[in-house]
């Protein structure tokens, strides 16, 4: 296995700066296990779905987590990524090589921070001077929304957004605060959507994975298997749990909606499919190879190349089955990434746990 082999060409011109308007009109291609694809809209969920289908939504809500300071005369770029309590905060630095411990940033008149302790790949622990609310207020005013790099916005905007993105750059499911990217699948859904889904049977319920900025780090080694995951924090509660595990006796596929839900739902799974409790943190990394058992489909965007999140759907659909996939959509303009279009992953035969 080569990163090479996750890799394709995509034209610039296809990689999405908005969302659709409105957010259901998107486009679906079905890639089932085996026979030809379909070209769909994510409005057609109602007719493509199953009555007792069970649809997992993430709903984590991203916070403005990009800040910029200044230590001494140099400027530094900071990317909030999980809050410690107390006013401690694991960061990514731009230019974190310059950083000692003891080094202090000013983010605004009101704001700043002490570099608490330096690890490695550009992650850092900061010590802010305030906590809680007063954090909140002044992350409010001071922070900017985590555009993912290849979301391109008017010079003085920057990847930050702008006033839509702040808006359209959350899904509707958006609770609970702690992610620093959108569970974009999610960002597809309307209230009139999930009407129009529970009077065809199929019900819905959310999970919380908080993103981490850790999903824009490209994976620089040769060999996939020697890059290493970042820690997201999760929660499956009991109830959330019990729903799960009662859809699928009574014969309802579950359908992680987006990523974050799949890797969430798969942490939490026990050997025989079963999703248990869970809370805590999930390096779980999905190569070619892994045995999926708690979910039936997957709803999701176009990944970028050489990611691993190409990696996960070529583990889920077979690495030239998602290629061909790709190929489609590349071909029939599909837009891509964050705000572009979705694709209904049917795993492979292979890939299926025997329950």
């Amino acid at each position: 296995m080569q990163l090479a082999d996750f890799d394709f060409d995509l034209p610039r011109d296809l990689i999405a700066d908005r969302p659709a308007e409105p957010r259901d009109s998107a486009r679906l291609l079905l890639i089932p296990a085996t026979g030809e694809f379909a070209d769909r809209r994510i409005g057609n969920l109602p007719e493509l779905l199953r009555p007792g289908d069970l649809l997992v939504f993430n709903d984590t809500k991203v916070i403005p987590a990009r800040l910029v300071g200044r230590r001494g005369q140099a400027t530094v770029e900071i990317t909030l990524a999980r809050d410690l309590g107390g006013g401690l905060w694991r960061a990514y630095a731009k230019g974190a090589r310059r950083l000692r411990p003891g080094d202090h940033i000013d983010f605004a008149p009101d704001l700043a921070a002490e570099v608490a302790e330096k690890r490695a790949e550009g992650e850092v622990t900061l010590r802010f001077e305030c906590e809680g609310a007063a954090f909140r207020d002044a992350l409010g005013r001071y922070g900017a929304m985590p555009l993912p790099p290849y979301i391109k916005r008017p010079r003085g905007i920057g990847a930050g957004g702008d006033a839509r993105d702040h808006a359209d750059y959350q899904t509707m499911f958006a609770t609970e605060e702690g992610a620093v990217a959108a569970p974009t699948a999610g960002l597809h859904f309307t209230p009139a959507l999930l009407d129009r889904l529970a009077a065809s049977g199929i019900e819905w319920l959310t999970v919380t994975l908080h993103v981490g900025p850790g999903t824009f780090l490209p994976v620089k080694t040769d060999d996939p298997r020697e890059h290493r995951m970042h820690a997201e924090w999760g929660i499956v509660t009991p109830e959330k749990a019990a729903r799960i595990n009662a859809a699928r006796r009574r014969g309802g596929r579950i359908i992680a909606v987006g990523t974050t839900s799949l890797r969430l739902l798969e942490s939490a799974a026990a050997e025989n499919g079963e999703v248990r409790e869970f809370s805590g943190e999930t390096r779980l990394y999905i190569l070619p190879g892994y045995r999926f058992r708690a979910i039936d489909l997957l709803l999701t965007n176009f990944h970028l190349p050489r990611s691993t999140l190409m990696m996960l759907v070529a583990a889920l659909a077979g690495l030239d089955r998602i290629k061909s996939a790709y190929a489609h959509a590349i071909a029939e303009r599909y837009r891509f990434f964050s705000y572009g279009d979705a694709c209904l992953i049917e795993p492979a035969a292979q890939v299926r746990h025997e329950r």
